[in-house]
Formats: C-alpha cells, structure tokens, sequence
C-alpha cells in the first residue's frame, strides 16, 4: 500500500476558526445541478481554465503551457518499473452529511482512504465551489465548501482532482474567483478549471515508475455553467469538451507524454449506458492519442472497458462520497485501477463500494460486493466495450 501522504498545512484537527467556517458553510450551502431528480435545461455551450498544481511531495519536473507539473515515484514499494498504476473514483462533495466529516478532514473519507491510497496516483471529481464569497446561481441545487475539502482528499490519499462539471462555478464569477485563490492556496492539483483557457485545457504532467502520464480534464454537460462559465482566452471557468481545445490537448500531450487520460462530466442521469454524445466524444478523444478516458456525472454506474482500438473507457463511477442516498443502485460505486505502460492500459480492476449512512463509499462486502461486481459487468452490455485489451 502507498503510504499516505501528508504536509504541515494538513494537520488532523482544524483551528476553532476553521469550524466556525465549516459550521458558515453548512448553513449557507444550498445543493445544485448535478444532484439527483434534476432536470438541466439545454445550454449552447461556449469555448473554453486550470490551475493544475501538482503535490509537494514530488520534485519538479518541467510544466506543461501554464501548468505547474511535479514528477517523481510516490513510494510505492515492489513498483514495477515502466509501469503504473492509477486510480479513479467518481462525484466527490461536501454537503450535508458529507459536509459534517469536514470537521476532521484526516478521517473525513473514512474507510475508503485504505482503498483510496494503493495506487501510484488516485483521481476523483470534485463536484463543488470553494470558498465563501458570491451569490449562488439560479439552479435547484449550489454547492460550496471550504478549503479543508483539499485537506480531506489528501489525507484520503487522493492525489488530483477534476473541477470541469457543473458545480464548479455555482456561486458566480465571485465564487469561481475565490475557488481559483482557494487551489492555488492548497498546492492541491486541479485540472479542467482556471484563470484561461490555456489552463482550463493544460494537463497535469507525472513522472511515477518511468511512464511520463498526462491528464487532462473537461464537462459535456450541456448547464448554466457551460454556457456562461466556459473558460475564454481573457477569462476563467472551465474546460468545454465540445470546444476543439480538447482534442487539440490530447494531440499535444500525447508528444509529450507516455501515456494521457482524460477525466470527463458527461452522460444522462440515471442511465448506465452512454449517449450519443459520450460516443462521439470517446472516438475522437481515442484518436486524438488518449489512452484511457474517465467520466462520471450519470449517478449510476456506466460500462467500462477497451475499445477495438486500445483505448480504455469508463463511461461513469457514479457517486462516491455524495450528499444524500436513495437506497437504489445510485449508491453503488467503486474504484476503478488501470495498470498503464508506454503501450496502453495493460489491466483494469474495480473494487466494489456502496454508499453508507455517512455518504462514505464504503468498500463492498459479501453479497453486496458480489452484486455490485455485477452490475459493473452488466453495464458494459450497452457499450460495445470489452472486459479484455483487444489481442
């Protein structure tokens, strides 16, 4: 198991100030978008910003355009040279029930930092605003939280996270200004959001095991924050992953990098097999040199696998520390592992979880577990995926 790492700035207990913070946000944080039994009304999207601040436990390598990059072999003992391995768990926001956890961030993930923290590089989305400045947005559901949201992922052993969805910016310009300051603060790597366009669409560069890995980020969601918080080349927001920056990134970071993921916001709510959009976009990111492409945003989980052409796709995760259950299959959720060289995803595991009491996604167990498992499978019915790396 990787060791988990932490810094002075992430201390167990929080200052009495950084409660009554906590406590601020709890009472104002009213929950949007991407929340379940929401309907998003249609938005032209518009072009496309991303502060990706790299952990300070690596040693710097050299950045990518406006991204500061870090490089190095997290400590993972038994590594294999040449070879590493990544992890990816889905929706991530404090809110309620979660929100309550901030009150200890070292703890805040409970027993899913044990899974959280056995890769070379954990990723997850973070599906919230941060800070507490700004005037919610008119969506059903806002979310906001404080900076300790960055301590909880670390102490998970959560390396990088995803803000290109559709609660990035759901406290306005002021609320994206104060969520930029907020990363840049935390030295917590971010990608898919930032003060550009040339940052939103910037990849995290990481040296781990002798494999250079890129990742880049962006939203399909057609919402309120797409349409007026795309990132421009003279303002901040988000990365749109109908804007031809997209491609273009994966072409550049595929020159310079082994190997490139890309995290994307995408998918019908509720529904475990992809759209027609999520097709579209997983060819043209494939060609384009990605070697494996993320999402998450349906609340369900979606089928995962390869594609004719090498390429892996997990089409969505579902929600992995979420705000409210529902006691159906919007609880189940997991951990998915790639085992990436030079050549391509080399293997892929998930390990079962299902959301508690806590809005914790607890690893799965017994029947439970078995049943999770397949669902996973079943899923991948629809996708035209398969389990193994095409021969």
């Amino acid at each position: 198991m990787r060791r988990n790492r932490r810094s002075s700035l992430h201390a167990s207990a929080v200052s009495g100030a950084a409660r009554r913070n906590i406590a601020l946000f709890v009472t104002l944080v009213a929950v949007t978008g991407c929340a379940q039994g929401i309907s998003r009304s249609a938005a032209a999207p518009t072009p496309g910003f991303h502060p990706g601040v790299a952990p300070a436990s690596r040693p710097a390598a050299a950045p990518g355009p406006g991204v500061p990059a870090r490089s190095g072999t997290p400590g993972q003992a038994g590594a294999t040279p040449g070879q590493v391995r990544v992890a990816f768990a889905g929706d991530v926001h404090f809110a309620e029930r979660t929100a309550a956890r901030l009150a200890d961030p070292a703890t805040a993930f409970g027993e899913s930092a044990a899974v959280l923290s056995r890769a070379d590089l954990t990723m997850v989305n973070l599906e919230t605003a941060i800070g507490v400045g700004g005037r919610p947005e008119q969506k059903t559901f806002t979310f906001a939280v404080p900076p300790t949201a960055f301590t909880a992922m670390r102490d998970a052993g959560i390396d990088i996270a995803t803000m290109a969805n559709n609660h990035a910016a759901d406290y306005g310009s002021a609320g994206l200004t104060q969520t930029l300051a907020a990363i840049r603060s935390s030295h917590f790597p971010v990608v898919g959001i930032g003060a550009n366009a040339a940052t939103a669409y910037a990849p995290y560069y990481s040296d781990i095991n002798g494999v250079r890995l890129a990742i880049i980020a962006a939203s399909q969601v057609r919402d309120e924050t797409l349409a007026h918080f795309t990132a421009t080349d003279s303002s901040p927001g988000i990365a749109n992953a109908y804007s031809d920056r997209l491609v273009a990134a994966v072409r550049a970071a595929k020159r310079r990098a082994d190997a490139v993921v890309v995290y994307v916001h995408w998918g019908t709510e509720y529904d475990s097999c992809p759209n027609p959009d999520q097709r579209t976009l997983s060819d043209a990111l494939a060609a384009a040199g990605a070697t494996a492409i993320v999402g998450t945003h349906a609340h369900v989980l979606q089928g995962a696998g390869w594609r004719t052409d090498g390429t892996y796709v997990a089409y969505g995760l579902g929600n992995y520390f979420w705000w409210r259950s529902f006691g159906n299959n919007q609880d189940d959720n997991g951990v998915l592992t790639l085992t990436i060289s030079g050549k391509g995803v080399r293997a892929a595991s998930f390990e079962p979880a299902r959301l508690d009491d806590r809005g914790i996604g607890l690893p799965a167990v017994g029947a439970t577990r078995q049943r999770v498992l397949a669902e996973w499978d079943r899923v991948r019915q629809c996708t035209g995926l398969t389990a193994r790396p095409p021969a």
